[in-house]
């Protein structure tokens, strides 16, 4: 397992606050948990486009599984790319084929919370993760 968590030990988390804005904050911790992106990978090549803020994904794979290094200059959303690596990050094709963010964010309660400019780049990021997955 990759150290980042679990999407059930995510959904737990999320499950221990009953408003948004407790929500907001948590998601801005876990934006500080994002390892940091050396500068140097922090090319135009790597930003991701649809994003407001700038994000940046680099991507590999180790035995047939997908890793990836995501980061942005903004925190909620280095906290949303940290929720997407959980989701996606050492997992197979297939398993990123069928996983979705969407139903993530719905059982954590934050789809409607997020702003459409948020949710817009958080789809970007997510496309751009399964693109990679079918090279």
């Amino acid at each position: 397992m990759s150290t980042f968590e679990t999407q059930e030990q995510l959904l737990e988390n999320f499950e221990l606050f009953d408003d948004w804005e407790d929500k907001y904050s948590y998601i801005i911790d876990l934006g500080k948990k994002l390892p940091a992106m050396e500068d140097a990978l922090k090319t135009d090549g790597a930003l991701v486009k649809g994003c407001t803020s700038k994000v940046w994904l680099i991507h590999t794979t180790q035995d047939e599984n997908h890793h990836f290094i995501a980061d942005s200059d903004a925190h909620i959303v280095k906290g949303i790319l940290y929720i997407l690596l959980c989701l996606f990050n050492g997992k197979s094709s297939s398993d990123i084929q069928n996983t979705s963010a969407s139903d993530f964010l719905e059982k954590a309660g934050m789809e409607e919370a997020l702003s459409p400019n948020r949710r817009n780049g958080l789809t970007a990021v997510e496309e751009k993760i399964k693109a990679y997955s079918k090279l």
